[in-house]
């Protein structure tokens, strides 16, 4: 269990799109409302804030150190807000289960928080040297380790090209199972530092990026999950009832405007807004990491 004053220190910052997810998700002041990606609770928290007594919060994460850490940071919210571990594929069940329907809102803030990307055990940046890990869940038995180190060529070539819209994706593959031959690649840097020797450097991205990124959709089965996810929420809400979901890079958001383009096609829903909404200049500039962000959201009719 992490340090919970030191981590509500070290990861406390401005929730992505705080405002924008606000005005589009919480339009019921006493409904239920569903964060599927707790994190470090910082939408969960807005969220609650904006509810009345009556309102209520389940958080859901698969990151055991993320709700140990939001269960700290939310309590002054007692019996409004629990949380509960969970995967997007065990939403309907979760919220079954928990009776916790029909919902108002679900809200989806997707990829990696700062709570994993800053703690290098974690492996998920290569920024920070650590092991090759990336797992979100600990119980999970895949690791980018074992995709790395184990993997044929012509599966991690896949993954890089799918996963990753890795260009250099045959060579990057080769390169690995050549370096693995040798010694195990088990660290973040190690893996880093043999794409970058071979990748030029391009637009200040690093060349390892979008490798790592593949890597960490597939330990997590990110993109499988969040289709099943998206479709499994939307029975659950109410007439009125609204989905929010954030996205990072092109391969999630494209889902995402898939699913929710069929839910409007089919008469289930209407879009709440022309195209995704974007963080403007100035959150930018406090907070780096919310430039790619986009935001849509869909209201069930």
């Amino acid at each position: 269990m992490p340090n919970l004053l030191m981590s509500e220190r070290e990861y406390a910052h401005e929730p992505v799109l705080l405002q924008e997810v606000l005005s589009l998700l919480v339009e019921d002041r006493d409904g239920l409302y569903l964060d599927a990606t707790l994190g470090a609770g910082g939408h969960a928290e807005a969220v609650l804030r904006s509810l009345s007594c009556e309102g209520r919060l389940l958080g859901m994460d698969l990151d055991p150190e993320a709700l140990s850490l939001s269960s700290e940071r939310l309590k002054e919210f007692g019996g409004r807000f629990r949380c509960v571990q969970g995967n997007f594929k065990d939403i309907a069940r979760i919220l079954q289960n928990e009776g916790f329907f029909p919902l108002a809102g679900a809200l989806f803030d997707l990829g990696v928080s700062s709570l994993q990307l800053d703690e290098p055990s974690r492996g998920f940046a290569f920024q920070r040297e650590g092991p090759l890990d990336m797992r979100l869940d600990p119980a999970n038995p895949l690791t980018a380790s074992r995709i790395v180190n184990e993997w044929p060529t012509e599966q991690i070539e896949l993954l890089l090209r799918e996963y990753g819209e890795e260009r250099e994706a045959p060579r990057i593959a080769r390169w690995i199972v050549e370096a693995r031959s040798k010694e195990p690649i088990e660290t973040t840097g190690g893996l880093a530092s043999l794409i970058e020797a071979r990748v030029p450097r391009s637009g200040g991205i690093h060349p390892a990026t979008r490798t790592f990124q593949a890597l960490r959709i597939a330990v997590n089965g990110e993109l499988e999950n969040l289709t099943r996810g998206l479709g499994d929420v939307l029975p659950m809400l109410r007439s009125g009832g609204r989905i929010a979901a954030i996205s990072f890079h092109s391969l999630e958001d494209r889902i995402i405007k898939n699913v929710f383009r069929s839910f409007t096609g089919n008469g289930t829903c209407r879009g709440l807004s022309d195209g995704p909404l974007t963080p403007r200049q100035e959150e930018v500039e406090r907070n780096p990491r919310s430039r790619s962000a986009k935001l849509r959201a869909v209201e069930k009719l």
